[in-house]
């Protein structure tokens, strides 16, 4: 896996989305405006976990290169080296995919 030139910090993911469908499953091409952005992708980095009262830190429970499902509005995206990705916090992320 390409390594990220930026590293979260704290209960931060980053994830890079998954490609929107082209087609329907009828099989009618859908253009770039009718798709959906995806609530799947992966995620390359990880912060180093939630800062705890007791000054330790929790790790997070996802690791770079899960698959994820996110909630709708996760994230902040930002364009890094010419990549989209979105910095999310690990409470955004609803279940790693098996």
């Amino acid at each position: 896996m390409k390594s990220v030139p930026i590293r979260p910090l704290g209960e931060k993911v980053i994830v890079k989305r998954m490609e929107a469908e082209e087609r329907t499953a009828g099989g009618i091409v859908l253009p770039d405006t009718a798709k959906e952005k995806p609530k799947r992708g992966k995620v390359l980095s990880v912060g180093d976990g939630k800062l705890l009262d007791t000054g330790k830190r929790k790790p997070l429970q996802v690791k770079a290169g899960d698959q994820v499902l996110f909630t709708s509005y996760a994230g902040t995206e930002v364009k890094v080296d010419g990549e989209e990705m979105l910095i999310m916090d690990e409470s955004d992320i609803l279940a790693v995919v098996e």
